[in-house]
């Protein structure tokens, strides 16, 4: 057994973070790589599965537990079954230099979703890797520990390739680059043949928003920087470092989504978020935007009120860390008038 699973296994109560083997974690070895939803999803089977994901089992997770996950909430039956199909459709290939071997596989052999009971709520999802992921899982010697938060906050695929690729290099001794041709980032990132074939929408619209991203909402500051031959760009060396303070990505984890790319790019106040001492939010920007992102519409004074009448009696400041995840909880939860 590869010191992957040792690993997975001593994590397995650990619900901060995922170990993924880097064959996986490095992108460039998936070839139809699946959307957003489909990656939190894989990254959910492999953290609920630890341990045993090499083992040829059944693995199970009950729909109430992806909808705990930021950014899962609303997932049914109707949505997870496409999901699945995308990573049955992902296609693993991993060339062993040492062994002279390349081979090509896939993910996810079966799944099923029970829904006998989805009358009351809730649904048993079930599934099975295939062989060649428990194999490469088995196998593995190197890994990537990913802040799961991070990865179910990230907005885009592109932006998990990359992290995930990324995570699983930053624990390789003097290694803080890497150079990769277009063609391979290309592949990393999971982009299409036939769009962004140009450099620079590969690099507008992929690369530089992945890295602002990632920088915002990890534990990494990455960088990247075009290597040209005469006006021609050949590859991009990426690096990374990993933060010394990380309290304003905790800080921005725990704020509410909306807004989220006004702060990324700086054009909002990003100052710590303080909910107001008296009056509604009818002016106060902030607060009336999440307000209406739920789709509440509870009179903007009343909501003020029942809100701080809800901090005060649990005791919590209005300044806390994730006022403005509470705020849209609450929000949420008392919903219309």
């Amino acid at each position: 057994m590869g010191r992957t699973l040792d690993v997975a296994a001593d994590r397995a109560f650990d619900q901060t973070k995922t170990v993924l083997p880097a064959e996986v974690a490095r992108g460039v070895y998936m070839r139809n790589a699946p959307g957003l939803q489909a990656l939190k999803l894989m990254h959910l089977m492999i953290a609920s599965a630890g341990g045993r994901m090499a083992d040829e089992v059944e693995h199970c997770i009950r729909l109430s537990d992806i909808r705990k996950i930021d950014g899962m909430r609303n997932h049914g039956r109707a949505s997870l079954t496409p999901l699945f199909g995308e990573l049955a459709a992902a296609v693993l290939t991993h060339d062993d230099p040492e062994k002279m071997v390349v081979t090509i596989g896939g993910l996810l052999d079966e799944a099923k979703i029970d829904y006998r009971h989805e009358a009351s709520g809730d649904l048993v999802v079930s599934w099975w890797f295939r062989r060649t992921f428990r194999r490469m899982a088995a196998e593995s010697n190197h890994w990537a520990i990913l802040d799961r938060q991070t990865v179910f906050h990230l907005g885009s695929k592109y932006s998990v390739l990359l992290f995930q690729h990324v995570a699983s290099l930053t624990n390789l001794a003097h290694v803080q680059s890497k150079i990769f041709t277009v063609q391979e980032l290309r592949a990393l990132l999971g982009v299409p043949e036939g769009k962004l074939d140009r450099f620079s929408h590969l690099n507008s619209r992929a690369i530089i928003p992945s890295i602002a991203e990632i920088n915002q909402l990890s534990r990494l500051t990455l960088a990247a920087t075009p290597n040209k031959v005469g006006r021609t760009v050949v590859s991009v060396t990426i690096a990374w470092q990993i933060k010394a303070d990380p309290r304003t990505t905790k800080r921005e984890l725990a704020a509410s989504k909306v807004g989220r790319t006004a702060r990324r790019d700086g054009s909002s106040e990003t100052a710590p978020s303080v909910f107001p001492e008296t009056g509604g939010i009818a002016y106060s920007p902030r607060w009336l935007d999440i307000k209406q992102a739920t789709g509440c519409d509870v009179d903007n004074q009343k909501i003020a009120s029942d809100f701080r009448r809800f901090l005060t009696d649990r005791g919590i400041v209005r300044d806390t860390l994730n006022i403005e995840r509470l705020f849209e909880d609450f929000c949420r939860k008392v919903g219309k008038a």
